[in-house]
């Protein structure tokens, strides 16, 4: 079966062509405009590749209604266009995506995949905002989790990499990129995660600040007069590396270390305290340690990042071998950076959720 898959950004969409043996086929980015995208670049582009067989979109927000991949009806689209509260920004995307692929590819059957629908196995303790409980029942409150499709392809791949069950396995994965995650995973799925009720709480990323005091959300409003509007993009578009390095890159920031720029070692201070910690509490949560992972752009491409983290996880039995992890830029993805006889095992792996969103049509399909 040839798979296309679809991920609508805020700026392009992203498509893929996968064959029968998940390999790629083809690969497009189209952008956007302010009606959605152009249909006619898709046709064009479609034009070259094999024609699919199925289609599998990317979408960010599934609430508490979808816990899985599902077939996509008009049902399902309506309930993905109920659920655009919760995700403004994303939703209206995959919708415009979701309905470009389907004029271009009328009667192909389409599937849909959620970025929270890993994290439906939270459980009660680990997704419950303390906050009055009408606002949890009227406003679907929770700790619902993102990135769900690139944790749920480590927590499919690490066991292959280790040799053993799925089931006897804990998983730390490290989503880094210009949005970042953990999830904890045992037994194969997710019993925490640091993103929560938006994808702005738990880890400092690219523009966003990561976890903060709500207190100071509160003062900023009442006291200094700040706009919602105002503290919301500082806290989602001027945060982060922005706020910290000036400079959402991460190889800007380490460059500046390098170069021993004080606000960039500063940076790189603030960035790895907050992983590490975040680390620490997934490993809480999982019940210990047996795999830990990087992936995302951040993590796939940066062996100071690693270095850092596995030097602070020493006494969780982290250890990564400097040699093979400062070469991982000429190895293949997928590769193992332990060192040998170390109690945790530590991988680099690629961010494949195109692959994940495969595996998920065909097993809807089947």
């Amino acid at each position: 079966m040839h798979v296309l898959v679809v991920n609508a950004g805020s700026s392009s969409l992203k498509v893929r062509l996968l064959g029968d043996n998940d390999e790629t086929i083809g690969t497009v980015d189209l952008p956007a405009d302010s009606s959605g995208f152009d249909t006619a670049e898709l046709s064009a582009a479609l034009k070259e590749w094999p024609a699919p067989e199925a289609v599998g979109h990317r979408i960010v927000h599934g609430g508490t209604r979808f816990s899985g991949p599902v077939r996509i009806t008009d049902e399902v689209v309506e309930q993905i266009a109920d659920l655009t509260a919760l995700a403004p920004l994303h939703q209206p995307k995959a919708l415009a995506g979701l309905e470009a692929v389907g004029k271009v590819l009328p009667g192909v059957p389409a599937v849909a995949s959620f970025d929270t629908a890993f994290h439906a196995t939270l459980s009660a303790g680990a997704s419950t905002y303390a906050v009055p409980v009408e606002w949890r029942e009227a406003h679907s409150i929770r700790r619902y989790g993102f990135h769900g499709l690139s944790h749920a392809y480590a927590a499919g791949l690490i066991p292959q990499l280790v040799g053993r069950p799925a089931s006897e396995l804990r998983i730390v994965n490290c989503h880094l990129g210009a949005g970042a995650s953990l999830c904890a995973i045992k037994g194969g799925e997710s019993v925490d995660t640091t993103m929560g009720f938006t994808p702005l709480e738990g880890l400092v990323m690219a523009t966003r600040s990561g976890t903060v005091d709500p207190g100071m959300v509160l003062w900023l409003q009442q006291q200094a007069g700040m706009s919602a509007k105002e503290v919301s993009e500082g806290l989602e578009k001027a945060g982060g590396l922005t706020a910290l390095a000036g400079s959402a890159d991460m190889r800007d920031v380490e460059a500046g270390v390098e170069a021993g720029d004080e606000r960039a070692v500063l940076t790189m201070q603030v960035y790895v305290h907050r992983l590490v910690s975040s680390i620490g509490s997934m490993i809480a949560s999982a019940g210990g340690l047996d795999a830990l992972v990087f992936t995302g752009g951040v993590g796939e491409n940066s062996p100071m990042i690693r270095r850092l983290v596995g030097e602070k996880l020493a006494w969780a039995g982290v250890r990564i071998d400097d040699s093979v992890n400062g070469a991982m830029g000429k190895l293949k993805q997928d590769t193992e950076i332990t060192t040998e006889g170390a109690a945790v095992r530590t991988f680099v792996i690629g961010a494949r959720e195109d692959l994940q969103i495969s595996g998920e049509v065909r097993q809807v399909l089947a």
